[in-house]
């Protein structure tokens, strides 16, 4: 069930679904219309109940190529205005993607099919398994260009590849290769161009092959134990544990049966 909007392909193929983000003569950079789409088709998998694992990949050669520079020097989209301005702008434009992602009940695979810069590293983090392509560049850049992580970069990175790399990262704006970024623990796998979308399937399949709702109680065990103190985590995990295990869906599980 295939859909396009204007910068955001959306394709259901049930248990999966698909966001491209189809802007390739920019090599995907955000627009204000792209961050709105990206939205939307997030809601849009959050709401089908066929949807057990979602894969975002780029369209072209890039994953997604951060803000857009030409707009950067021309001051416009997301670009304009005064510094109050850009504040309200920066919160209900490109911050609406994190916040919708913190929140998204299903687990989330970047396919990273070519360089990740600035923002599109940091939507790159923003999800819960990353596989990159081999070849592919990723960089937190906004110093080189005499900008912040305004979408909350800063946050995901250093949770992702520790405080003191990430802080190296993004101090020097360097670009490091898919294999480095494998060996830091940015990325989870490098594969062959040819094989990235083969392989965010399986992996994808692997997850959705698993009783929905103790898939989507794990995650979000995960991240709230990861922000809480272990107090607080065992006594999520008892109220989770009493929910998924009062489902027909544990009870299929035990004699095989996956299906929600």
């Amino acid at each position: 069930m295939p859909s396009s909007l204007q910068h955001v392909r959306y394709e259901e193929a049930a248990p999966l679904a698909t966001i491209t983000l189809d802007r390739p003569e920019a090599r995907n950079a955000y627009s204000d219309e792209m961050c709105e789409q990206l939205v939307a088709a997030l809601e849009r998998a959050e709401h089908s109940d066929a949807v057990r694992c979602v894969i975002l990949t780029g369209a072209g050669d890039a994953f997604h190529a951060g803000g857009d520079v030409k707009a950067m020097r021309a001051r416009s989209g997301m670009f304009a205005g005064d510094p109050a301005e850009l504040r309200a702008r920066y919160i209900r434009g490109i911050q609406a993607v994190p916040r919708r992602i913190a929140e998204f009940s299903k687990p989330l695979i970047a396919a990273i099919n070519g360089a990740a810069i600035g923002a599109g590293l940091d939507l790159a983090c923003m999800c819960d398994i990353r596989i990159a392509r081999a070849g592919a560049k990723l960089g937190s850049t906004f110093v080189k260009v005499g900008l912040v992580p305004g979408d909350g970069g800063a946050y995901f990175l250093t949770r992702t590849v520790g405080f003191p790399r990430a802080l190296e990262l993004m101090l020097t704006g360097r670009v490091i290769s898919a294999e480095e970024a494998l060996t830091i623990g940015l990325v989870h796998e490098v594969v062959a161009a040819e094989q990235l979308m083969h392989v965010a399937c399986e992996r994808a399949e692997a997850i959705a092959n698993n009783p929905p709702l103790a898939v989507q109680l794990t995650k979000r065990a995960a991240y709230r134990s990861y922000h809480s103190d272990q107090a607080a985590a065992l006594e999520l995990a008892a109220t989770f544990q009493g929910i998924a295990q009062n489902h027909d869906q544990h009870r299929r599980a035990l004699s095989g049966d996956s299906k929600p």
